[in-house]
């Protein structure tokens, strides 16, 4: 089905990104993901191409144009060139509300800039070792001491976290107040007592940094705080639909990408005679996998204009990130399975897509809270 949602200069951004990733990211990625961790380099030449700070004002280096399909434009061409270890996503459509909607004049100088032209790279620590889902159960403390906060916690899964220069870190500033105890403190590379543990041993995402930090009496400014005291849980519950929405955009931009390499394939590829997609098992398969990513792709669309209007819900970002990540995993798992033997070599784009998507119903608010969120939403 023909997509309605880009303007022509959307268009030539993206032809912009996929010449960027083709020349900067897709040679060197295979090397990447044995590393574990993506160049800083990387950051800094996607910061001179304007793939970063989008939505941040243009006086301190960013795009200052808020609109919210620049962002997918960016997202699905990283998908589109199975670039997994980029952390733009992260910086663009996670770490950007936080640093532009929240922070005061000042951070805003100190930050932006660097945020905009990709010296200056971004990780939100919510995530810990007992606390996932439910952020109500994070333990991390942050204790006002004079003009200082003293933070002391843990946390896990951390995208960015070893390459991050600034960590918006989730944390109890008024441990008696339940949801209404928590702050963002934005802790700085290099504080004393802030410590990076090891780069995390995924079974996707290769090459994007996954780490554990560690916080032990460390002093942080009071003028580090994002947004207002106390109200830490309400800044990400009002941030965390445009985030569901950044997954959801990818993982149906992932689902097309491997339908069409393997609708490539099975024509191609022969048995008994003749091209496997000429047999009717395929052809159902494929018909059933189109079908649904188009009705995925026209919900997602349909989204992104809503979140450009201010008018998206936390249930309808929870709906779309849901079912395009279970269907993401749904069309991988076919996908390979269509690919027969050679789907499971690590040769084929297949066998990464597959380990890749796993961890999209995870991330962002598992399936199951999700579906929480929206069965609340009907009054149960």
């Amino acid at each position: 089905m023909r997509r309605e949602l880009f303007d022509t200069e959307h268009d030539l951004f993206r032809a912009s990104v996929a010449e960027f990733l083709k020349r900067e990211v897709t040679p060197f990625h295979p090397q990447w993901e044995k590393d574990g961790i993506v160049p800083r380099e990387v950051w800094t030449k996607a910061g001179e191409v304007g793939l970063l700070g989008l939505g941040v004002p243009e006086e301190f280096g960013g795009s200052g144009i808020d609109d919210y399909r620049f962002n997918a434009v960016v997202g699905e061409e990283i998908t589109a060139a199975g670039a997994s270890g980029l952390g733009f996503t992260l910086q663009n459509d996670v770490m950007a509300p936080y640093l532009v909607g929240l922070t005061t004049d000042e951070q805003k100088r100190r930050w932006l800039p660097g945020f905009a032209d990709g010296s200056l790279i971004t990780a939100i620590a919510m995530t810990e070792p007992g606390a996932g889902s439910d952020l109500q159960g994070i333990r991390t403390t942050a204790v006002r001491d004079g003009d200082h906060y003293v933070l002391n916690g843990q946390k896990t899964f951390i995208t960015n976290g070893i390459n991050a220069d600034l960590v918006i870190v989730v944390a109890q500033t008024d441990p008696d107040a339940g949801a209404h105890g928590f702050s963002l403190i934005a802790v700085e590379r290099g504080t004393p007592g802030f410590e990076r543990g090891r780069n995390l041993d995924k079974i996707g995402l290769k090459a994007q940094d996954t780490a554990e930090l560690s916080f032990t009496d460390v002093r942080v400014p009071a003028a580090n705080l994002i947004g207002t005291e106390n109200q830490g849980f309400i800044h990400l519950m009002r941030n965390l639909p445009q985030e569901r929405l950044s997954i959801a955009v990818a993982a149906t931009a992932g689902a097309e990408r491997m339908l069409a390499r393997t609708i490539d394939y099975c024509k191609e590829r022969t048995a008994f005679g003749r091209p496997i997609g000429r047999f009717q098992n395929t052809r159902f398969v494929l018909a059933e996998l189109a079908t649904e990513i188009d009705l995925a792709r026209t919900y997602v669309d349909r989204a992104i204009t809503l979140h450009n209007r201010g008018e998206l819900t936390a249930e309808d970002a929870a709906k779309a990130k849901w079912w395009t990540t279970e269907l993401c995993n749904k069309v991988m798992d076919r996908c390979l399975q269509l690919h027969g033997g050679y789907g499971y070599m690590m040769e084929y784009p297949v066998a990464k897509a597959w380990q890749d998507a796993r961890i999209q119903s995870i991330f962002g608010g598992t399936t199951e809270i999700m579906k929480e969120i929206v069965g609340r939403s009907l009054g149960l």
